[in-house]
């Protein structure tokens, strides 16, 4: 099946950046269950807060490579040692996707690579500095609450929508990439002939090794 053959019936671009944060989040473990307004809620402040980070080098060795496809990865980021592995195959196809649904005027040539060493610079830049931190007192959940004592915690998927929302800024993208990564998710539903039309959920484009 080459790319044209895509399910283009489906609109993915009809669904916000915000909504396709709202669908990540809720496809994250943890929050099957979540009200989706605090979903919708939590999903605004990881947008806002990516958005605003200042630009941050990338301060992990860059590795290029195949592979991408068959794991199902755009980029990774591993910390032992600090590595982002770029799989140009994934890359590759994706900037094929962006001609065949028409969206290159949101995706420039040679975007989806850099905004995917921009989301993995922000993962590393999460992974050791005080953003990390700053990243729950923005999204505003307690972990625990005793008096007037609240101790911020982790929303599982934030840190993913706040590296796609400052790889759409620092990138000067049209469109999250998060509109990408759901496009490739139809593609890989196409290919493997489970394409039904619904909306897949966006497909993850790092997995990270603490």
């Amino acid at each position: 099946m080459t790319v044209k053959d895509a399910p283009a019936r489906v609109d993915l671009a009809a669904t916000d950046d915000i909504g396709w944060a709202v669908r990540l989040l809720a496809a994250t473990p943890t929050h099957e269950h979540r009200d989706p307004e605090l979903l919708r809620r939590w999903a605004r402040a990881a947008d806002a807060f990516g958005a605003a980070l200042a630009p941050v080098a990338c301060e992990a060795r860059i590795v290029e490579r195949d592979g991408g496809l068959e794991l199902g990865l755009l980029a990774r980021y591993t910390s032992r040692p600090p590595t982002v592995e770029l799989y140009t195959d994934t890359i590759d196809l994706a900037e094929r996707t962006v001609d065949a649904r028409g969206w290159r005027h949101w995706y420039p040539p040679g975007s989806v690579r850099a905004a995917a060493l921009a989301h993995e610079a922000v993962h590393v830049h999460l992974h050791h500095g005080p953003a990390k931190a700053a990243l729950k007192r923005a999204l505003g959940h307690s972990a625990l609450r005793l008096g007037r004592l609240r101790v911020p915690g982790h929303v599982a998927g934030a840190e993913e929508v706040a590296a796609h929302a400052y790889a759409r800024t620092v990138c000067g993208l049209g469109r999250s990439p998060l509109l990408l990564t759901a496009a490739l998710a139809a593609e890989a539903e196409a290919r493997s002939g489970s394409a039904n039309g619904s909306n897949p959920p966006p497909a993850r484009d790092a997995r990270r090794e603490n």
